[in-house]
């Protein structure tokens, strides 16, 4: 019976998909046949009569077509214990199956900890390839912290910064690194939009309670995204519920969202409170250096792959220097240059890199942000870069955020309702106010011209 299991896990995982087979059908075990009733343990009610619902078909036609011929399912819910505790098995389950369920997808391909609820995991995604910088040092050695287990003195650890720096990729080595340090241990990593799914699912079958026991009983709970629950009242009250109760039992929380939690709009205030209570880090931007690492990183990589793979001199210094926003945009240059060499079997040049990456080079001319306009002009007047963004109304900090109101609007393309969004969503006339305010000012006061001009050679160079 083992090895009919494990035959039809092999051809489920083909049928309904790696995704649908890890987060639902894995779980499960077969502890036996009877009368043409197959009788399954399961985690939790929420998964059984979802499997029911949706599967009953798929897993009755393979448990047929290789040799066990039944009509029905029929589930028993057999909550998993802690890690560490002896797991008691059902009287009727095989105690090690010759082709177990979890050999259908193994945690190094996609998955570790409790991989039956949370999101895939990306294998790629480890500290062995992190390249730190100065810019996510503090993010780094926090990550590797909390991912060695036991105390860690802070706790939720919350990562916030702009798209394409680092935070999942952290998320995703916090999680790798934690399971091979304690195999045993449950790790939940989902995405607070799925969070939020499952919670409204819940809602809607009555199988709460199936929820709550599902996300308190693990030993690591990391929510990405989390600004996605910003004005979801029901939603924000069950995560601030599942927060506390995770961390009076000593579970370790670790959160990431694209800005800090006082500055999320729509975010309960005690929710705030209780996600400021660890320890907040802010992953910048990257520097020249940190974008040439990763390039570097990435090229040796790939060699491994194309050992006669040639790079002319100067074109990965070139991409360091052009492509400063985004890591994702960076290495996906890199990763179009590669399969331009390896196709047309050509060296990749500065003039090959040129034209090949032409529309990606367009895009990314004088591509500065309003992040790096405000970090810049809090640095020059001493100021910090939550008061850009903040209600204060002080002199010394109103015409600081007045003056990057205004280069906002010189060296970016966005509108006056964006600027406003992003200094603390502020209304358009506002920016507007200030942007002219700045413009009066630049024609009468020559020490303030001369400040304007700095921070604009500053921010183009």
């Amino acid at each position: 019976m083992d090895e009919i299991w494990g035959q039809a896990c092999a051809a489920l995982e083909t049928s309904v998909g790696p995704n649908n087979f890890n987060h639902w059908i894995k779980p499960l075990r077969l502890t036996g046949v009877d009368e043409g009733i197959a009788h399954f343990a399961s985690p939790t009610r929420f998964i059984s009569d979802w499997v029911n619902r949706h599967f009953a078909k798929d897993i009755l036609g393979e448990l047929s077509r290789h040799g066990a011929p039944v009509e029905r399912l029929r589930f028993e819910v057999v909550p998993q214990t802690a890690p560490g505790r002896a797991r008691a098995a059902a009287p009727a389950a095989p105690a090690k199956p010759a082709r177990p369920v979890a050999s259908a997808a193994a945690p190094a391909t996609a998955r570790v900890g409790r991989t039956d609820l949370g999101a895939p995991l990306d294998p790629r995604y480890t500290f062995g390839n992190f390249v730190v910088g100065k810019p996510n040092e503090l993010a780094h050695a926090a990550a590797r912290r909390v991912a060695e287990g036991g105390p860690v003195g802070f706790n939720p650890l919350f990562l916030y910064g702009g798209v394409g720096l680092g935070k999942t990729h952290l998320m995703h080595a916090i999680a790798h690194e934690y399971h091979r340090r304690h195999p045993m241990a449950q790790v939940l990593y989902l995405s607070a939009e799925q969070f939020m799914y499952r919670f409204v699912q819940a809602l809607r079958e009555s199988t709460i309670m199936d929820f709550k026991g599902m996300f308190r009983n693990v030993n690591m709970l990391m929510v990405d995204d989390v600004q996605f629950i910003a004005g979801k009242d029901s939603t924000q009250e069950e995560f601030f519920h599942t927060f506390n109760a995770l961390v009076d039992q000593g579970k370790q929380i670790v959160i990431s969202a694209d800005r800090a939690p006082a500055e999320i709009k729509g975010l309960e205030e005690r929710i705030k409170s209780r996600l400021s209570s660890g320890l907040i880090v802010d992953v910048h931007p990257t520097t020249y250096e940190l974008r040439l690492g990763i390039l570097q990183s990435k090229t040796e990589v790939f060699r491994t792959q194309q050992p006669d793979l040639e790079i002319g001199a100067g074109v990965l210094e070139f991409l360091a220097h052009r492509i400063t926003t985004n890591v994702r945009v960076l290495e996906g240059a890199l990763q179009r240059l590669f399969a331009h060499a390896s196709l047309l079997r050509r060296e990749i040049t500065l003039e090959v890199a040129q034209e090949c990456l032409a529309d990606i080079l367009r895009t990314n001319d004088r591509k500065i942000s309003i992040d790096d306009i405000q970090r810049k002009v809090a640095e020059h007047y001493n100021i910090r870069l939550a008061d850009m963004v903040g209600p204060k109304r002080a002199r010394n900090v109103a015409r600081p955020r007045q003056i990057a109101m205004y280069l906002s609007k010189q060296l970016t393309s966005r509108s006056l309702p964006e600027i406003g969004r992003r200094f603390g969503g502020r209304d358009h006339t506002t920016i507007m106010h200030g942007i002219r305010k700045v413009e009066e000012l630049v024609t009468e006061d020559h020490a303030l011209a001369e400040d304007v001009a700095l921070l604009k050679r500053l921010l183009e160079a």
